[in-house]
């Protein structure tokens, strides 16, 4: 027979286990949705090239992009 201190210990072993269970599940599930959101967007061939990329310490007199490559990048805007 087991006391109540120790029936106490058995169940928060359990509910601790089991949390770890849930945690690990949401976390392989996060990343399984995320990797697949990823596969399917991605992001455009050579967008982190353009100088219209902000936030990638660009200068204004940076390389030139051709007209046609500024009329595709418009285009996605659309």
């Amino acid at each position: 027979m087991t006391t109540q201190t120790e029936a106490r210990a058995a169940g928060e072993a359990a509910r601790a286990t089991g949390w770890t269970v849930v945690v690990l599940v949401a976390t392989l599930c996060g990343f399984v949705a995320g990797y697949a959101i990823s596969l399917r967007t991605g992001i455009e061939p050579g967008y982190f090239e353009a100088p219209e990329a902000g936030g990638y310490g660009v200068v204004p007199g940076g390389p030139k992009m051709s007209e046609e490559l500024k009329k595709y990048y418009e285009g996605l805007a659309k």
